[in-house]
Parts: structure tokens; sequence; C-alpha cells
């Protein structure tokens, strides 16, 4: 597919304040799973006019699709609906997440599974058909600026967590969101 009119990918955040509380996630990631499903609650008891949440996708190696998926989700992020779409694509990953990842991260059904696939899945699941901008090749910016962005930070695994421009190593997914709320309004 070839096309002239520029591809523009909302970025992934949330809120307006000044604290700012940037995450690293793997989309099948349980960790990373167990923290998005945080992140409105989140942001209501710090408040949007309190804090800004940034999303930024992690692709890692071990988990076999995470290249494809991450791409889905960035691509859907290009639609109309913007950070909307692509919050649906995160949410359906982390809601089936057996759909999407391999068992022990090397065996299971998923070995049998296509690119197309698991492309199905995505759209099937969230409802957001991304495909015409899953095709275009200059998404491959849009997917490297992430992927710098992590790097140019020290971040390798996920989820990581970063308030106001500094990774909090002992911040987790398995943290309270108040214990949160705390750390980014501090």
């Amino acid at each position: 597919m070839t096309t002239n009119k520029p591809l523009n990918a909302a970025p992934l955040l949330w809120g307006h304040g000044k604290n700012v509380f940037d995450v690293f996630l793997e989309p099948t990631c349980p960790y990373s799973v167990r923290a998005f499903n945080k992140f409105d609650a989140l942001l209501a008891e710090v408040g949007e006019d309190n804090m800004t949440l940034k999303i930024h996708l992690q692709s890692q190696p071990w988990h076999m699709y995470s290249g494809l998926i991450v791409r889905y989700i960035l691509a859907a992020s290009t639609l109309p609906e913007g950070k909307e779409a692509a919050k649906a694509v995160l949410k359906a990953v982390g809601d089936h997440r057996e759909e999407f990842e391999f068992t022990d991260h090397c065996t299971g059904p998923n070995l049998d599974a296509t690119p197309n696939d698991i492309i199905n899945r995505l759209e099937q699941y969230s409802g957001i058909n991304a495909r015409e901008a899953f095709a275009r090749p200059d998404l491959q910016n849009v997917i490297k600026w992430h992927s710098k962005y992590s790097r140019q930070n020290g971040i390798h695994v996920s989820p990581t967590f970063m308030v106001n421009g500094l990774v909090q190593a002992d911040i987790g997914s398995g943290d309270e969101i108040s214990s949160w709320a705390k750390r980014i309004q501090s």
C-alpha cells in the first residue's frame, strides 16, 4: 500500500498535570497487564489535572509475538480514535493474554498461529481494525521511537516506571494504587 498522507500516531498519554508517570509496558507480560489495569483508577485517584500518564511500549523478544502486537497497537493509535483505539487493543490483549502468548514463552498452541491469526484475534477482541495502518512501512518510525525512548532511559524490561523523568526501580505492578499516587504526588 502506498500513500502520501503522513502517518500520525497519537501519543499514549492521559491527564495533563505537571507530575509525569511514564510506564513502559510489554502488552502480553502479565505484570504489565496488571499495571495497565490500574491506570484508570490511578488517574481517578490522583486527578487528571495533577498527573500525566504516559504509556511506552517495550517489545521484548521472549514474548514471541511482542513485535507484531506492539505494531498493531501503534497502528491503532494512528486511527481517528487515536489513543483510545490503542488502549482498546491493549485491553483486549490483557483480557485474552493466552491467545497471544506462548506457554513458558516457547510452547503451546500459538506455535501453529500465523501473524495473520494474531492480527485477526487483535481485531476480533478489540473491535479495532488497524490493518491498513499496520501495513504501512512508515509505521516503523513510530515503533522505533518507542524503542529508542526506552533505550535512552535505560529501560530493558517491563513494566518499568518513571516519575518525573527518573526511573523508579522500587515501584512494581503489584503495588497498591495509593502507593503509586503518593510517589507521583511527592
